[in-house]
């Protein structure tokens, strides 16, 4: 209580300080910087991550790109390949004239070397950055190449398709906010009882988004999925517990005769309800910090921090608020357009069998629908972005021109003989899927002299510890046919240089696969023993967490099986976030619900009567609650055309609905049926039932005579 009075007391210095915190977030916000490259957050152990390592390391390379040249005259060509290295960050540009002066004839050069990069009306350069694929320095100098080679001209590669993806990312992320606060604004509208409140709730919350997005200033850097969902989820999943303290707060006034005294005693009752809930949906974002791809933990973490300050917000700032403009908010209230409920709730537990025969009917289809959308995700980043983009043209240029769907890298000992190397390369190039493999004794092939390749192309090709080498590859990136095609050459590669290193695109996709999946076995165990821990020591119960956790499991099941019936593939990390972030965030439902039925059952009410009176007052909050995350999430998957962020904000907004039915239709017809487990396994219910148990025989008896 001495919390709750200083808050009153403190009300405007605590505006004021929340105020000056807002400066500092804003330039942290500013400063963060944002990863848009999902293949960073694979471990730092794997061969792949460290073989881009020394590739950057050894020899001054990092990203790679081809760039398509159409229906332009070689002079022009080697021309605007100057013009391209001489842009910041381009390390080196592979052309003909690279090797032999453009006077000299294309066709000294080894047929199959001539035809690869090279049709009817078009021609083909590779380019390396000294910077890594994702960096800013890369995706400058990206932009300033495609301002250099004009209509033309088509940059490709993992590169290209990133800094597109920023771009989009920095026009929508604004729109993001802006819909799902309208969105937001209009439910709370609806459905609370005064126009004014909402509007309250956003300044509150929206502080402590600023404030939770300028401190990631600490992290370095965050993933564009965080930045683009957090403000997002930090608005939804922290609307209750505002929603919570001014339900309080009006009952607390018709207790206190001041003002200051009923928001003291709303702050105390909202922190011992808010901070237990609150709990469980910290452990589903902590959860995520558990996966080895780490892109889990910078959500986890973002996210889980966003609920604390959340939670910090509504019990300071909001309360001020709320004190500060009394007056309006009292004058503004209308009475709530959600009914009494109580009716309603007599007809659910009357019929509660029907909807324990539906429970169990909804599994068998809920979990199957569930594991084949899990086994139909995709793992090809450039999926995510509309077809339309500047490299999605560029990528299939490069595969209906050149039949070039992927680009991997090699780095084999630079001491290995040429003849060992030009075996290893003969093998690759018979596996199935691989169109060639470029590298110094290829270039030279049977006609090119070792003493015309030039010293520039030896040392964009070889260091004193590494050669490296270009595989072209048909098959698609993250398809089971180019992970058994990298199965294969990474055979080879062993047998002749077993420290030799496989990387780029495609092997660190092949990781991604076989990291994530993991990932999502862990994360899945993880959450829901961290949340049936909680349950358990919140409720005191050891039934209870089978019973809600059950009915949220089923929701998530349903909610990820629809994709599969509706014959959708979602991108995968949607699967993995939904999975924890569903369950942390809507779990509060029933605990809510379960929470008034427990107490109701303690004071003496019988299982029907503690039951139907803990739906009643129950659903207008859980209606509320679900609303307000539907509508914050269901806009900006509408409007997203990066499919990654909209796939999760559907999943949320779905799950946020179907877990509001599951837990007001489902959840009481298990608490109607395990009655006497729980009472039987819960602290302080088991000499209530016993209690019951025997009013009830008396009553029986009574009647009997």
């Amino acid at each position: 209580m001495r919390f709750s009075k200083a808050v009153v007391k403190y009300r405007i210095p605590i505006l004021i300080i929340a105020v000056l915190l807002l400066i500092p977030s804003v330039l942290g916000m500013i400063g963060t910087r944002i990863n848009y490259d999902m293949l960073s957050y694979l471990p730092e152990d794997m061969e792949t991550v460290k073989g881009q390592d020394e590739l950057l390391k050894d020899f001054g390379k990092g990203a790679f790109s081809f760039i398509i040249v159409e229906d332009m005259p070689d002079k022009d060509v080697s021309a605007l390949k100057e013009k391209i290295e001489a842009v910041d960050h381009v390390e080196n540009v592979i052309w003909y004239d690279s090797i032999v002066d453009i006077s000299v004839p294309k066709e000294i050069l080894p047929d199959e070397i001539y035809n690869e990069f090279n049709t009817e009306h078009s021609t083909m350069m590779a380019v390396f950055f000294d910077s890594s694929t994702s960096s800013d320095a890369t995706m400058d100098a990206i932009k300033e190449i495609r301002s250099i080679t004009g209509k033309q001209c088509f940059v490709s590669g993992m590169s290209a398709m990133i800094t597109d993806l920023r771009n989009i990312c920095e026009e929508e992320e604004p729109v993001y906010v802006g819909i799902a606060v309208l969105l937001a604004c209009i439910v709370m509208l609806v459905l609370l009882d005064s126009w004014l409140v909402p509007f309250m709730f956003l300044i509150s919350i929206g502080m402590m988004i600023l404030i939770n997005l300028g401190s990631n200033y600490f992290l370095g850097d965050i993933s564009y999925i965080t930045k683009a969902l957090s403000a997002v989820l930090q608005l939804a999943v922290t609307m209750d517990y505002s929603i919570f303290l001014w339900h309080s707060y009006n009952e607390q006034k018709n207790k206190y005769e001041h003002k200051e005294d009923a928001m003291a005693a709303a702050i105390k009752e909202t922190l011992t309800s808010v901070v237990g809930s609150s709990i469980t949906t910290v452990a589903g974002f902590i959860a995520l910090c558990f996966m080895t791809f780490t892109m889990g933990r910078d959500l986890g973490i973002v996210m889980a921090k966003g609920v604390i300050l959340g939670v910090l917000g509504c019990v300071t700032v909001l309360p001020a608020l709320i004190l500060v403009f009394d007056k309006p908010l009292q004058k503004t209230k209308h009475k709530p357009l959600i009914p009494n409920m109580g009716r309603f709730a007599n007809s659910i537990t009357r019929i509660f069998p029907v909807f324990l025969v539906i429970f169990v009917l909804l599994i068998p289809p809920a979990y199957y629908g569930y594991e084949k959308t899990n086994n139909e995700v995709y793992y090809d980043l450039s999926q995510c972005l509309p077809d339309d983009m500047d490299f999605a043209i560029a990528n299939n240029k490069l595969t209906d021109d050149f039949d070039i769907a992927t680009t991997e890298m090699i780095l084999v000992d630079s001491n290995l003989k040429p003849k060992t190397v030009k075996a290893m390369t003969d093998e690759m190039e018979k596996v199935d899927g691989v169109k060639y493999v470029l590298g110094l004794e290829s270039l030279l092939g049977t006609r090119v002299p070792e003493e015309v390749i030039p010293d520039s192309i030896r040392g964009m090709l070889e260091s004193e510890k590494w050669e490296l080498l270009l595989i072209n590859s048909e098959y698609k990136v993250a398809s089971d046919e180019l992970s058994s095609q990298i199965n294969r050459l990474n055979t080879i590669l062993k047998k002749y240089d077993e420290n030799g290193m496989l990387i780029g695109e495609g092997p660190c996709m092949k990781d991604l696969i076989e990291t994530t999946s993991h990932d999502f076995q862990v994360v899945n165990i993880i959450s829901i023993l961290a949340i049936f821990v909680i349950i358990g020591l919140v409720e005191k119960s050891i039934s209870l967490p089978f019973v809600l956790i059950s009915v949220i499991e089923l929701s998530i099941f349903m909610n990820l099986g629809f994709p599969h019936y509706l014959g959708q593939s979602l991108p995968f990390i949607a699967p993995i976030c939904i999975s924890t972030i569903q369950l942390g965030a809507t779990v509060d439902y029933a605990i809510l619900m379960t929470t008034r039925y427990k107490s109701e059952r303690i004071n003496g009410g019988s299982k029907k009567k503690a039951i139907q009176t803990a739906l009643s007052t129950s659903i207008p909050s859980i209606i509320v609650s679900g609303m307000g995350l539907f509508a914050a999430t269901f806009g900006v998957a509408i409007y997203s055309d990066v499919d990654m962020i909209g796939s999760i904000c559907m999943l949320l907004a779905r799950g946020a609905v179907i877990s509001m039915i599951a837990v007001i239709f489902i959840l009481p017809a298990l608490l109607m049926l395990c009655d006497r487990v729980i009472c039987a396994t819960t602290i302080g219910m088991g000499k209530i039932y016993k209690s019951n148990n025997k009013q009830e025989a008396v009553r029986n008896e009574k009647v009997h005579n």
